[in-house]
C-alpha cells in the first residue's frame, strides 16, 4: 500500500509537470497516509517532473518527516489541515498554475465557456484572500480548508491553486482541468467583445456527462500513457 501511494504520488507531480504546471522547485502532490500518521507528500527542492517514488515523505500532522529521506516543502499544513478537515479527501494538489494565478488576480467569476469549467462552477469556484503569501502554519492551512469547504477546488488569490480529491488519479486530473479551464477564459477574454457560457442547468448537466468518475480515471490512464511516450 506505501509504495502504491508513493509511486501515485510520483506520478501525479510528473503528469503535472508535463502539463506545465511546475513553478521550479515549488508546487506539491499528496495522499493520505491509511495508517492515520499524516500524509505521504513529494520532498522539497525537486521539479515536478523529477519526483520518482522514493523522493515521497510520510510527514506527520505536525511537520516532521516520520518516513523518507529529503526535506518537506513549508506549505505542508495546507495538505495535512485540509485532510484533517475533510475525511472524503484522499490526496490534495497545490500548484502555481499560471492560468488560475492570474484569473484569480483579476477577480472575475470562473465563468463555463468550455467543458472544463463544467466541473468546478455552478457556484463559482471558492477562493482564499486572506494572505497571497505562503501557508506556514497550522492555522492558516484551517483557513484555506475553510475556505475550500467541501468543494474540489480552491483559487489561492495571488498564489495559485489547491485541488482535493477521493485519489490521486482524481486530484491530477482536476488540477489539470482547472488550469485549461483558466486558460480558456484568459482567451476568450484576451480576444475581447462578448463571451458566452452555459447557464446553471447545462453546467451541472455537462458536469454528469463529462466528468463521471469512470471519464476521470480513463483521462488520468491517457496522461500517464502520454508522460510514458514523452
Amino acid at each position: 500500500m506505501t509504495e502504491d501511494l508513493r509511486r501515485l504520488v510520483s506520478l501525479g507531480c510528473r503528469v503535472l509537470g508535463d502539463a506545465d504546471q511546475g513553478d521550479l522547485i515549488w508546487g506539491h502532490v499528496s495522499a493520505r497516509d491509511p495508517g492515520g500518521r499524516g500524509v505521504w507528500m513529494k520532498a522539497s527542492g525537486l521539479g515536478f517532473e523529477e519526483v520518482g517514488p522514493d523522493d515521497v515523505l510520510l510527514v506527520s500532522w505536525d511537520g516532521e518527516v516520520l518516513e523518507g529521506t529529503g526535506r518537506r516543502h513549508a506549505e505542508y499544513p495546507i495538505h495535512t489541515e485540509v485532510v484533517r478537515a475533510r475525511p472524503d479527501v484522499g490526496s490534495v494538489i497545490h500548484t502555481h498554475s499560471p492560468a488560475a494565478v492570474a484569473l484569480g488576480a483579476l477577480g472575475v467569476p470562473l465563468r463555463p465557456i468550455s467543458h472544463e469549467a463544467n466541473l468546478f462552477v455552478p457556484p463559482d469556484i471558492a477562493r482564499f484572500t486572506a494572505t497571497g503569501d505562503l501557508v506556514l502554519t497550522a492555522e492558516l492551512g484551517r483557513a484555506v480548508a475553510a475556505a475550500l469547504g467541501d468543494r474540489n477546488a480552491c483559487l489561492l488569490v495571488n498564489h495559485g491553486i489547491v485541488v482535493a480529491a477521493p485519489d490521486v488519479q482524481t486530484a491530477t486530473v482536476t488540477a489539470y482541468l482547472l488550469d485549461r479551464a483558466c486558460r480558456m477564459q484568459l482567451a476568450a477574454m484576451a480576444a475581447g467583445g462578448w463571451a458566452t457560457w452555459s447557464a446553471p442547468q447545462e453546467s451541472l448537466a455537462k458536469r454528469e456527462h463529462c466528468y463521471p468518475d469512470p471519464l476521470l480515471q480513463g483521462a488520468w490512464e491517457y496522461l500517464v500513457r502520454r508522460l510514458d511516450r514523452g
